[in-house]
């Protein structure tokens, strides 16, 4: 179970010095190293180069929204050869048939790029303001053992600028890398362990910046596990078109929302009301799905215990929630996709 105080030290940088999470047995530390081996064996590497995205999407009245993607792999779409089945372009498509407006979208996701990597790619954007900015990131920092006060800093500082420039930030939070396939027990505990603890203090940083974030968490768990040849790319470790169309669904009325854009079909959602962001963060990241978004309480935006937040959990389908009453993943909605 993951702490709220836990969450907040490492978004304000006082814990974890080592960067690691726990004080490990050297058995248990040697089993880890050979999984990580096995597991990155398993996954193999695949050769990619990147379609062309950058350009309008959709058409309609009124000045195009400036759109910017920026994060990792999966922000960029990996192994992915159509441009069109990329999150970014999918997000583009969709804002716009939302907004009855064109979307003009320039994506500078690295692959393999972790949060350290993020103030150049603000570099790129800087001298032409978006209206939105939608990151992606935090898989490979925990993957190359980042610490997580590290992470947290990089991307706090981005979303900050972002947002006094005058941009939306919409950040989809480190996503559960216990979900793939060639990682094993116990390394596949740690791993998730380590997902949610960073999805937990990037909500905390991202919020006290301005922005909002989506938890990814376990979203696709469900669905990845039970369909892993459709879901996942040809190196069983990022999604494939099928499952970056579950990715941007899950975005999607985030950003416009941040837009100030509201689609009549939204998905049903529900607020827990207003919460202490760390609170906050900590539910989102036990809850694929949920958004956490700053807000105020009696006028004030910041309470004993830092920023006020609230915490929506949007639904895909008829559950309550993201998990189960025993805190297991709970099964998709037939139309989820």
């Amino acid at each position: 179970m993951l702490r709220a105080v836990r969450a907040r030290r490492i978004a304000t940088a006082t814990m974890f010095s080592s960067g690691g999470l726990t004080l490990l047995g050297a058995s248990t530390v040697g089993l880890l190293y050979l999984q990580a081996k096995l597991a990155r064996r398993v996954v193999g590497v695949t050769h990619w180069s990147a379609p062309p995205v950058d350009g309008d999407y959709g058409n309609g009245d009124g000045p195009p929204v400036s759109f910017v993607m920026m994060g990792d792999s999966t922000a960029a779409g990996f192994a992915v050869a159509d441009g069109q089945q990329t999150p970014g372009s999918l997000l583009a498509s969709s804002i716009a048939a939302a907004a009855d407006r064109p979307v003009r979208m320039r994506n500078v996701s690295v692959v393999g790029a972790t949060s350290r990597d993020l103030p150049a790619q603000l570099a790129t954007v800087r001298e032409q303001p978006a209206d939105l900015a939608v990151i992606l990131i935090g898989a490979n920092d925990v993957i190359n053992r980042m610490r997580p006060a590290d992470s947290v800093r990089h991307l706090k500082e981005v979303v900050g600028e972002l947002t006094s420039a005058g941009t939306a930030v919409v950040v989809g939070t480190c996503p559960d890398l216990g979900t793939v396939r060639p990682i094993g027990w116990p390394l596949r505990h740690v791993a998730r362990r380590s997902s949610r603890q960073l999805a937990a203090a990037q909500t905390i940083a991202v919020v006290e910046a301005g922005g909002r974030t989506v938890s990814l968490s376990d979203l696709l768990t469900d669905v990845f596990w039970d369909n892993p040849q459709q879901m996942f790319g040809p190196d069983r470790f990022h999604p494939s078109e099928h499952g970056y169309a579950h990715l941007a669904a899950a975005l999607l009325p985030s950003a416009c929302l941040a837009l100030g854009f509201l689609p009549q079909d939204l998905p049903p959602q529900g607020t827990d009301g207003v919460l202490p962001v760390d609170r906050a963060a900590v539910a989102a990241a036990e809850n694929a799905g949920t958004e956490v978004n700053g807000a105020s309480l009696a006028g004030r935006e910041r309470g004993p215990r830092g920023r006020w937040a609230t915490l929506v959990r949007r639904d895909s389908g008829d559950t309550e929630s993201a998990t189960d009453g025993n805190g297991e993943p709970a099964q998709p909605h037939p139309e989820a996709h």
